[in-house]
């Protein structure tokens, strides 16, 4: 079963026929009036099944418990190692500023030019004419080449390219934890290498009122792994040592030790909105308020959704029930 059927409201529904007319997905919403439209889309009503649908996939789950691999589970990963190479191809050059390293555009182009041919290695031989409107989410995910930046509109084009994956039935029910675990935390490792090696802006980032400069969605699923935990709290998080000993179980706490990594003084006042939610009392609390406030910080956002592309697969027509 393709997962979006799981979330689709009936089980009567059936998969969607394969002659289906794909699409290169363009922008829809280019004024604060459109974004009305975007809500009521279709799209949008998919995005967050999937996203919901994750988050109940792996709620009280580590990243090391068990979970069944695919095959085109372990494709993406391939894919993105691929990515990941191509850093170290790339090395960052000399240049003035500190910020934006010019070398992330040629790391782009090259994504640019094998997109498509990458997707193709995910997806079976009957579904190639899927590929060029699948890749699109694929090169939107990285970061903007011209700004050399990155934020939670990128990360989203990249949960959209998993949900279109489900939508074409490449990934199904059974992969929802490999999807979380395996594909979208190497996702995130890939991301974080970018930021660090190119010195990429934080697109959009609220400073200090944010979350985080980069990411949401692994908060989100994060908080959702640490449902009834029998000991750790949120309270926890801000721990030094409770991070140190459990970030390679959750997903959560990682996002934590990248963020220590990375700015320096106290985490009060460097991650603000974090250090008052490690004050809210229960993982479930802290789940739902999350899922509210990327509803309100990211998606219903004109700057981040404006950028966000419509096609045969998330369309921008109204959601039909």
């Amino acid at each position: 079963l393709p997962l979006f059927l799981y979330f689709s409201g009936t089980s009567e529904e059936v998969a969607p026929p394969l002659q289906q007319n794909f699409m290169i997905p363009k922008k829809e919403i280019n004024m604060v009036s459109d974004m009305a439209k975007w809500k009521r889309s279709q799209a949008y009503a998919d995005y967050m099944g999937f996203i919901l649908t994750l988050n109940e996939g792996v709620r009280g789950k580590k990243l090391t418990c068990e979970y069944k691999v695919s095959e085109p589970i372990e494709k993406l990963v391939a894919l993105l190692n691929t990515l990941d190479r191509w850093i170290d191809e790339t090395p960052p050059v000399d240049q003035p500023s500190r910020f934006g390293n010019k070398a992330f555009r040629t790391w782009y182009a090259k994504l640019d030019q094998e997109a498509e041919k990458l997707v193709a290695t995910v997806i079976p031989k009957h579904l190639a004419d899927a590929a060029p409107e699948v890749a699109v989410y694929l090169k939107e995910s990285v970061g903007n080449s011209t700004r050399i930046d990155y934020g939670t509109g990128h990360e989203a084009a990249f949960a959209a390219f998993l949900c279109c994956l489900c939508k074409i039935g490449v990934l199904r029910v059974d992969d929802q934890m490999a999807i979380v675990f395996k594909v979208f935390n190497r996702y995130l490792e890939v991301m974080r290498k970018l930021q660090k090696t190119y010195r990429m802006e934080p697109a959009g980032s609220q400073g200090v009122w944010g979350l985080d400069d980069f990411q949401f969605l692994p908060f989100i699923w994060g908080s959702s792994q640490l449902i009834d935990h029998p000991n750790l709290e949120p309270r926890h998080f801000v721990d030094e040592k409770v991070v140190n000993e459990n970030h390679k179980d959750f997903m959560f706490l990682e996002c934590i030790l990248f963020i220590t990594e990375m700015k320096t003084g106290p985490f009060a006042e460097h991650s603000n909105q974090l250090w008052n939610i490690s004050a809210v009392p229960s993982w479930s609390k802290v789940n739902q308020g999350l899922i509210r406030m990327y509803k309100a910080e990211c998606l219903e956002k004109f700057p981040v959704i404006q950028h966000f592309k419509f096609g045969s697969l998330l369309p921008i027509q109204p959601v039909t029930s």
